[in-house]
């Protein structure tokens, strides 16, 4: 196939040397067409042929046609028509027997009559070989709707996870061979981006056939306004979107329409797809919402059991060597902890006194004491139960220090990383992740009670101011003290008819000097005497005991630098508060096992090295802090330039409770027989938690990236539509928008002055909006304009049109779609 040119006339010649429609033998111009007799009549199916006055043809597979005559001019009278005039002599030469003519698809059959020559059968040589109508079982349908049906409930299935947002926990990780399982995250985002990528071609395919189907189908209609050649060229606004820019003239004149919105919008939807889907489905590490979790952690032992503390503390010593290398470790680990946390909690109080401020005369305003576990957690206890030390003191006519610290239940570190509670850590996302638990636990706490006492009435606890300095054994009374009351000292404050005894120090210490006693009967409790030598009255009793608080919940927050371990207390609104969960709880009861883990931990901070007069530098430090050791600030007020000694005790035990809560039970009492201090095996005990954790998750991660919704919303809407008409087209016709389809009817159509010049340059602006129909003629099917004398000539035609319906299909399917009084809606726009 070639190009051949003369004349201004771009022709289309196949490789056999013959050639199409040809203008070689229509007249040039007007005034050439003006020539042409009245009587003159063009058997051409185009504007092809001379003209004849021969009469008698008979026509077989096309009508005659009327000269175009220029707008003015006059028509010759219809009385002309060759078909009733007598017949000639002879018939005339067929065209695709002239020299150099081109081949017709038409030939021509003489007779007698008009009647003879309508009763030959007719001798069409460009017959279709299949018919433009097939049914719903072809097999082109039958992948278009399977194309449909899966981009319809993909696209849905998009929307829905962009919508919902899940979160995928373990499922996908970053870990190389995590043990997790679940997939990586370059796998699944392989995954998303392959599934959106079929989405959006099914749907590109799926909406090109759909509007072919919409297109072709109004070109059958006679009642429609056709196509135009604009409308054609939106199937390449989406499978070739630059063309609206390369293009833009049918652009111009389609886009105004109803389908020209539908096909332009589907075109922007095309190509925001895949974007929208990376940024709406495509798994992203977030952090989500809090949300409730029931977690379980491992219980061996209870809280505070000096045996196993000791037994589980990690030293290369074996037991074999050293009877009491658990003891001997467990000192080691208490005297690098506390002075750790007491170094941190003084430097916390170097910058607020450096920064001038005056205001921290309230327990609930000062710093709270800090601690370390396993070297990458940080922990921070809380102030509870909080007493105005002014009022206290006015009340008891004495100087009384008295503070409660909590610490967070430490248990909470082995939980969040055990598997049963399925909890991806930092080291599984790349060191991305984070997470944040609030769990419903007790927390331990620490009760320091320190009094300011005379030398007269410390007397009756210094065992060389007893007779003979001989100490009685119980059940043999005691000294009564000035303090019995403060401390609780007597038969009527113990418990079990037991009395709570007062502690026994062999001497009165020295300035800077403390002195501890933790051998006292049935004690609770661990005592130090110190003494001041600065401070009115010199000597401070203290007392330190431990309970369980049920007014505080035990938060953690973990990344990939470490983790933040707090206690939350006394806050009503908190839901995971402890005694929400079991109010049952009691409030202040002394676990008695915590005694014997302090008095380690006194004897590894020297606060007994008074006895011998040792000097030592924590001992001077808390000594210092004493109440009225500074003349500026009252001795019943809050020093606001430096923690009590009471505070001081605190922060250095704070390391006592964080051991004491390792493996110990996540509720406030111990739920195993009394006779069984551990269990071995360790057993699960289950805890409410509300959690928020940062995972992979679907959802936009930052909020403009909402707007992609709308792509998602209406490429599934858009889907459905699609879908719905295909299925409700019974079945479908040849998509005649469709570049080979459209080639083949164009060049076996006649040509049309309406497009006149657009053979060598392509059409014109004008000629975008010339409204074409399929029309059929015997088996043969054409593209025409609605040029209003083709109409007429189209109704003089009927009778013969309906005869040969009877003979055939073709025909018959034809005026199935072309006379159709009312068609679907996307029919008519």
């Amino acid at each position: 196939m070639s190009f051949s040119a003369g004349s201004d006339h771009l022709d289309l010649k196949h490789s056999n040397g013959s050639r199409g429609w040809s203008r070689a033998e229509t007249p040039r111009n007007h005034e050439e067409q003006e020539e042409l007799s009245p009587g003159s009549v063009d058997y051409d199916h185009g504007d092809y042929a001379g003209s004849t006055s021969v009469r008698g043809l008979a026509i077989s597979g096309i009508r005659p046609r009327i000269d175009r005559v220029p707008v003015g001019s006059k028509r010759s009278p219809r009385a002309t028509d060759p078909l009733l005039s007598p017949p000639p002599a002879q018939p005339p030469r067929s065209l695709n027997q002239s020299p150099g003519a081109r081949s017709s698809a038409y030939s021509y059959v003489s007779g007698d009559s008009l009647l003879d020559s309508l009763k030959k059968p007719t001798e069409v040589k460009c017959k279709t070989k299949r018919s433009f109508y097939q049914s719903r079982g072809n097999c082109l349908a039958v992948t278009i709707t399977i194309l449909a049906i899966y981009s319809t409930i993909f696209s849905g299935i998009y929307l829905v996870i962009a919508a919902t947002k899940p979160s995928y926990g373990n499922k996908i990780h970053t870990k190389r061979g995590s043990s997790k399982g679940g997939i990586s995250l370059s796998t699944a985002t392989l995954l998303s981006t392959f599934f959106a990528r079929t989405i959006e071609l099914s749907f590109v395919t799926v909406f090109v056939a759909f509007l072919g189907q919409v297109l072709s189908r109004r070109a059958f209609r006679k009642e429609s306004r056709g196509i135009t050649i604009a409308e054609m060229a939106m199937r390449s606004w989406i499978m070739q979107p630059g063309s609206m820019i390369v293009h833009w003239e049918s652009v111009r004149y389609a886009a105004l329409t109803f389908l020209g919105v539908v096909s332009l919008t589907a075109a922007m939807l095309a190509m925001l797809y895949t974007t929208a889907a990376e940024a709406l489905v495509a798994p992203k590490l977030k952090l989500g919402q809090f949300e409730n979790k029931l977690m379980f952690g491992l219980v061996t032992s209870k809280y505070a059991y000096p045996t196993y503390v000791a037994d589980h503390c990690k030293t290369p010593v074996q037991q074999s060597f050293d009877s009491d290398k658990g003891t001997t470790c467990l000192s080691i680990d208490h005297a690098g902890q506390a002075f750790h946390n007491y170094g941190q909690y003084l430097a916390t109080w170097a910058a607020l006194a450096n920064a001038g401020n005056t205001t921290l005369t309230s327990l609930s305003q000062r710093p709270a004491p800090v601690g370390m576990l396993y070297d990458n957690t940080t922990v921070a206890g809380s102030w509870i139960e909080i007493r105005d030390t002014t009022e206290e003191s006015q009340a008891a006519g004495r100087i009384i220090n008295n503070v409660t610290m909590a610490m967070p239940h430490a248990g909470i570190f082995d939980a969040a990383r055990d598997q049963k509670n399925d909890i991806m850590q930092p080291e599984d996302l790349e060191g991305l992740g984070e997470y944040s638990i609030y769990a419903s636990l007790p927390s331990p706490s620490v009760n320091v009670l320190c009094v300011g006492m005379t030398k007269d009435e410390v007397k009756p606890f210094i065992q060389t101011e007893w007779p003979n300095s001989t100490i009685p054994f119980y059940p043999d009374p005691l000294n009564k003290t000035a303090v019995d009351d403060i401390f609780g000292f007597g038969k009527k404050y113990g418990i079990h008819n037991v009395s709570r005894t007062p502690p026994i120090f062999p001497r009165y210490p020295l300035d800077y000097n403390t002195i501890l006693n933790t051998t006292g009967w049935y004690a609770d409790s661990i005592y130090l005497l110190g003494k001041s030598a600065t401070a009115d009255p010199p000597y401070v009793l203290c007392s330190l005991r431990s309970s369980l608080s049920p007014n505080c919940s035990t938060r953690y927050n973990v990344t990939f630098s470490g983790g933040m371990l707090s206690s939350h207390c006394e806050d009503e609104s908190d839901p995971q508060m402890y005694y929400h969960n079991h109010p049952e709880a009691p409030i202040g009861w002394v676990e008695f096992d915590w005694k014997n883990i302090a008095s380690e931990w006194g004897n590894a901070l020297s606060l007994n090295a008074g006895v011998e007069n040792g000097n030592a530098s924590v001992a001077r430090l808390l000594t210092e802090s004493i109440l009225g050791s500074d003349s500026d600030v009252p001795a019943n007020k809050l020093n606001p330039n430096m923690p009590s000694i009471a505070e001081s005790l605190a922060a250095l035990a704070g390391c006592t409770l964080l051991i004491s809560a390792r493996d110990a039970p996540f509720v406030h009492n111990w739920q195993h027989s009394d006779k069984l201090d551990q269990l071995n095996p360790p057993q699960y005990q289950n805890f409410s938690a509300i959690m928020r954790r940062q995972q992979y998750q679907s959802g936009g991660a930052l909020g403009w990236q909402g707007v992609f919704y709308a792509v998602l919303v209406l490429v599934f809407v858009t889907n459905i539509l699609c879908l719905a008409s295909l299925l409700f087209w019974r079945g479908q016709v040849t998509d005649f928008t469709e570049p080979q389809n459209l080639f083949a009817l164009s060049i076996n159509s006649p040509p049309s002055q309406r497009i006149a010049g657009s053979c060598g340059g392509g059409p014109e602006p004008d000629h975008l909006t010339v409204g074409w129909y399929v029309n059929v003629q015997g088996d043969h099917v054409f593209l025409e304009n609605n040029q209003e004398d083709e109409k007429e000539l189209e109704r003089e035609d009927a009778a013969f049109q309906k005869m040969q319906e009877e003979e055939s299909p073709i025909l018959a399917s034809y005026s199935a779609l072309a006379n159709r009084k009312s068609g679907s809606f996307w029919e008519r726009v």
